[in-house]
């Protein structure tokens, strides 16, 4: 990968990264790679670290962790603390550092800074389970009445913490326009787009034997929507693929038929592999981004999208893949029907996620950091 110009920082700046938890490769932690690369000697915090489930890059790092590293069964059940994630966020001490660059869905972008320090947030969402997602995830038809009884003041406390601490963030930089709307509705702050990095040059197209399976690869949460998907394929008579692990993974086995297979967790050459002979990568929720859908694509795999947030930004309609208005699965049975995905071209299929690389990802970031500082080193001439 070529060298890149850092931020406009000193010898003697010190450098924090903050990540809301290190328990596996997805997106996020992609980009928190990249930032690692950016800054090659800052130091990482997280609520808590899974070790071995993140790359060598981030595990060489030795994050700091918190107070929930050491609570009962964190390893499995980590998520049952959300409640006291704002406490351990802010137990951080940040006082040695000039720069705090958080990378948050959750609490990340809540930390307390120092009064001379800046403070960017590279939000990939506003808490969705904390907004507009707490039925998605804690519905009654999911945690029973009682228990979404309970939750419901938890989580409108969440809320209200989260938007009362957005002020500590200097400048906010989002994933996608869709996710810059919703900092602009939950925080009342403005924030700049930088498109979170896909690997174009690692996943590429190369022969391999076709399958006529979809492929989803995701984390396996309520919001993903993919049960949907696996009623979407066996209306379609399709095979389903699925990588991937999560809480929803009991539920979903018990909805899936003989011609769904689930792989759990792979590493990214067998991935790789799968985008490869895939027919088709579906993509059933509404993301904030997506990245496994423009790794998709990289390899010259077309996409099925539900047509809303950050698809409308990664996939062209008719030329990369189709999106879908109705999220219903006979909606996204009647696209794998037809024959609309066979006439989509791989090689323009790939040279639009070349609009995603590595590249432009730290070029735009390190672009928005120095617009950041370059005020405050105006101002100290």
């Amino acid at each position: 990968m070529p060298e890149f110009n850092r931020a406009p920082l000193n010898h003697e700046s010190r450098v924090a990264l903050v990540h809301d938890w290190l328990t596996g490769m997805r997106g996020g932690e992609r980009a928190l790679e990249g930032l690692c690369r950016l800054y090659p000697n800052a130091e990482l915090f997280t609520l808590l670290h899974h070790p071995g489930t993140v790359s060598s890059l981030l595990e060489e790092r030795q994050p700091h962790v918190s107070f929930v590293q050491q609570m009962p069964f964190s390893r499995r059940l980590y998520r049952h603390y959300l409640p006291i994630f704002p406490i351990a966020i802010e137990q951080f001490d940040f006082d040695r550092f000039d720069l705090i660059i958080s990378t948050s869905h959750c609490v990340a972008k809540s930390i307390v800074k120092p009064g001379r320090a800046r403070h960017l947030c590279y939000c990939f969402t506003p808490m969705r389970y904390a907004w507009d997602q707490f039925e998605v995830y804690f519905g009654v038809e999911r945690i029973g009445p009682v228990a979404n009884a309970l939750a419901r003041p938890v989580f409108r406390q969440l809320a209200r913490w989260d938007a009362g601490t957005s002020g500590r963030v200097d400048r906010y930089v989002a994933i996608s326009n869709h996710v810059a709307g919703r900092i602009q509705r939950y925080y009342n702050r403005p924030a700049a787009v930088v498109y979170p990095p896909v690997d174009t040059a690692f996943f590429h197209p190369a022969p391999t034997e076709a399958s006529p399976a979809a492929l989803i690869v995701s984390a396996l949460v309520p919001y993903k929507r993919i049960d949907l998907a696996i009623e979407a394929c066996r209306l379609a008579g399709i095979p389903l693929r699925i990588i991937g692990v999560g809480p929803e993974m009991e539920r979903l086995r018990k909805l899936a038929g003989p011609k769904v297979k689930f792989f759990g967790n792979l590493n990214d050459e067998a991935v790789r592999e799968q985008y490869r002979q895939a027919k088709v990568f579906l993509l059933p929720g509404e993301e904030e981004f997506g990245i496994a859908p423009l790794e998709a694509q990289a390899c010259g795999c077309p996409v099925i999208a539900l047509n809303r947030g950050g698809a409308q930004e990664t996939v062209i309609n008719e030329v990369t893949g189709v999106l879908v208005n109705e999220c219903s699965p006979a909606a996204f049975a009647s696209v794998l029907c037809s024959n609309r995905i066979s006439k989509f071209d791989k090689s323009a299929i790939r040279t639009h996620a070349l609009r995603f690389s590595q590249e432009h990802f730290l070029s735009n970031i390190s672009e928005a950091v120095s617009g950041m500082i370059a005020p405050l080193e105006d101002g100290a001439r």
